[in-house]
């Protein structure tokens, strides 16, 4: 299916946002729409008080500088307001119930729930019992608003999302997952190449390939000859990576060796926070080919979409 023939609604039939797996090829689009559209309102300095008098819960089980921030901004440039709710795992193993925790908070006129760290098997609880949208910003089964905003990038930079290859080199994660899963769906050919002890189980690679042409392999130079895309993620990020898996993941850092076996104009794409010598080379992502800015800025984008869509 081409995008840019599609006519969008600017609506999707979904209710909560946990994985994009559960969004049809058609409301991805919509939701690229909703962020284009919202994209270009921002740069035109147009109001967009979409959200005037909502009030979005942020419930947040680890820490991230990004998303945070582009969750708090993008709901203030939609006139709405944030609030932060304390949560800790320590709590919930203490008895603490989920359909409380939901029914309580709706009550106070919040309008959605954004979180971040909370287990995907906990968010399904969530989702329910909520009679108010629940949106999953990243956790171990996957990281949505980034896979959107990436989306969005990779549409605005090559012009379409079908017909396309990514390579996706590294550590398997859940933004890997998600991004993947984006991918196949609006018709690109992804390769995915991970050492076999950081890739992904059998479960997680079948349930991919339901939804298009998916290659796993352990050579990163196979992934990346004929890329258009190629894709890393930082090692370590809530984490440590100890010398004997820097040594392992080495050969699948994204340098200068490995941009050439992409398609000529390739772009490199990183989530952030990046690790410069690490799993990617400074010369690469502070290359002209990078595009890891715009990733960031189209996160703000994709948020303001999101809630557009889904915050009735």
């Amino acid at each position: 299916m081409d995008v840019n023939r599609y006519t969008p609604s600017y609506s999707v039939k979904q209710k909560h946002l946990i994985k994009l797996s559960d969004y049809s090829t058609e409301e991805m689009f919509e939701i690229l729409y909703a962020t284009k559209s919202l994209k270009n309102k921002f740069v035109a300095h147009d109001d967009t008080k979409i959200l005037s008098g909502t009030t979005v819960a942020l419930l947040f089980g680890d820490t991230s500088l990004r998303m945070r921030s582009a969750i708090e901004i993008g709901v203030k440039q939609l006139g709405g307001e944030t609030v932060n709710l304390p949560y800790s795992q320590e709590d919930m193993n203490a008895g603490e119930n989920i359909a409380d925790i939901v029914n309580a908070i709706s009550r106070y006129g919040v309008g959605a729930i954004i979180t971040r760290g909370i287990p995907h098997s906990e968010l399904i609880d969530y989702c329910q019992v909520s009679s108010i949208p629940i949106i999953n910003s990243h956790n171990e089964a996957a990281s949505p608003i980034q896979a959107a905003a990436d989306l969005y990038t990779i549409w605005e930079k090559c012009g379409r999302v079908d017909n396309l290859k990514l390579a996706y080199v590294g550590k398997s994660s859940s933004v890997a997952k998600s991004l993947a899963t984006c991918a196949v769906k609006c018709g690109m050919e992804v390769v995915m190449a991970m050492p076999i002890e950081f890739s992904m189980n059998r479960e997680e690679i079948n349930g991919l390939r339901q939804f298009g042409k998916i290659t796993i392999t352990d050579s990163a130079w196979e992934a990346a000859r004929g890329a258009d895309i190629i894709y890393t993620d930082n090692y370590h990020y809530h984490g440590t990576t100890n010398t004997a898996e820097k040594e392992l993941l080495l050969p699948y850092q994204v340098n200068i060796r490995l941009m050439s076996a992409a398609n000529r104009g390739a772009i490199f794409m990183h989530p952030l926070p990046a690790t410069r010598g690490l799993e990617v080379t400074e010369d690469i992502i502070d290359g002209k080919n990078s595009v890891v800015y715009d990733q960031a800025e189209n996160r703000l984008h994709a948020v303001k979409a999101l809630l557009a869509l889904l915050v009735k």
